[in-house]
């Protein structure tokens, strides 16, 4: 009987890429599986993905997830989530966190996947460019998320700029929303104080004025513009309190006057100046805007605000 013919692999080809291997020696090395190219899709078990831990997203809509849920369970997912292996069996989440988590409450067992090779240092801009065209992350998500990039890539702003799609001021005033208070931070992650806002808020460098101010806004629902005269306000106040100043003449400071300046300013939070002459004085009330007199006047006179709007309104009119 004639030899069996042993059948070898073309040099290259080989678990080693170097000499050629005999089936059988190639029979008895350890399997591994080619990882396939680009990317393919499947159909996965729920409980063998998990979340992207370079997720930039960290506030989810209750409501919005609720609906989805509601959608998922009635007509399925969709859309296919995108993963990469990590090891055999196991997944880890690129884009769609969110789907993901509606199906886990929604209680699938197996999701639609697109499975492609993703390298670590790229999970991070994957998700951000995900979320930045969905418009699913908020101001402070999107900030914490460009400067990340910036540390992984040891990029410049305009290189950032160019590879996520943004203009290069853009993505410099939202990482400057990084350097408000951190009650300032909360509330825009929040979503009770809009970009405008914060971005507004970062001219006053006191956290303890910048608090104050986005408590305003969010009590009175101030606009970025009434809040932009406010801040130019403060800036051509001096940085201590305001005081109350003396006569005419060139007298001393009543200390009476100027703590009554100090209590008025502090009860309508705004400058307060008294002049006080010889026989008589005035007390002067600085407001930024109309919605700042509207509430000024509020608290000295309720109801007086409507009447001096209607007044307004009406003069226009006439003219």
């Amino acid at each position: 009987m004639a030899a069996a013919k042993v059948t070898t692999l073309p040099p290259g080809n080989g678990p080693t890429g170097n000499d050629s291997v005999s089936l059988p020696e190639q029979a008895e090395a350890p399997y591994q599986p080619e990882a396939p190219t680009g990317a393919h899709f499947a159909e996965l078990p729920l409980a063998a993905i998990t979340p992207n831990p370079c997720q930039p997203r960290v506030v989810f809509d209750d409501d919005a997830l609720a609906e989805l849920v509601t959608s998922i369970k009635e007509v399925g997912l969709l859309q296919p989530v995108v993963v990469r292996q990590v090891a055999p069996g196991r997944y880890e989440l690129i884009m769609g966190e969110r789907r993901w988590r509606a199906c886990r409450e929604a209680g699938l067992e197996r999701i639609p996947a697109i499975v492609r090779a993703t390298e670590d240092d790229k999970l991070l801009l994957d998700a951000l460019l995900e979320n930045l065209h969905r418009a699913q992350l908020n101001p402070l998500e999107e900030a914490a998320a460009y400067d990340q990039l910036l540390k992984d890539f040891n990029c410049t702003h305009d290189q950032l700029a160019d590879r996520i799609g943004r203009s290069r001021p853009q993505v410099t005033n939202t990482l400057r929303l990084l350097k408000l208070s951190p009650q300032v931070q909360k509330r825009v992650a929040a979503g009770v104080l809009s970009a405008g806002h914060a971005r507004a808020l970062l001219s006053v460098e006191d956290a303890e004025q910048q608090e104050h101010l986005a408590s305003r806004i969010v009590a009175e629902g101030l606009s970025v513009r009434s809040v932009e005269e406010i801040v130019t306000l403060m800036a051509s106040e001096p940085h201590k309190r305001p005081k109350a100043r003396g006569p005419r003449a060139g007298g001393r400071v009543s200390p009476a006057l100027s703590e009554l300046a100090t209590r008025l300013s502090d009860r309508f939070e705004t400058r307060v100046k008294v002049d006080l002459g010889q026989k008589k004085g005035k007390i002067v009330v600085e407001f930024a805007s109309m919605d700042d007199l509207d509430r000024i006047l509020g608290t000295l006179a309720p109801g007086e605000g409507r009447v001096l709007q209607k007044g307004l309104a009406e003069q226009e009119a006439d003219g």
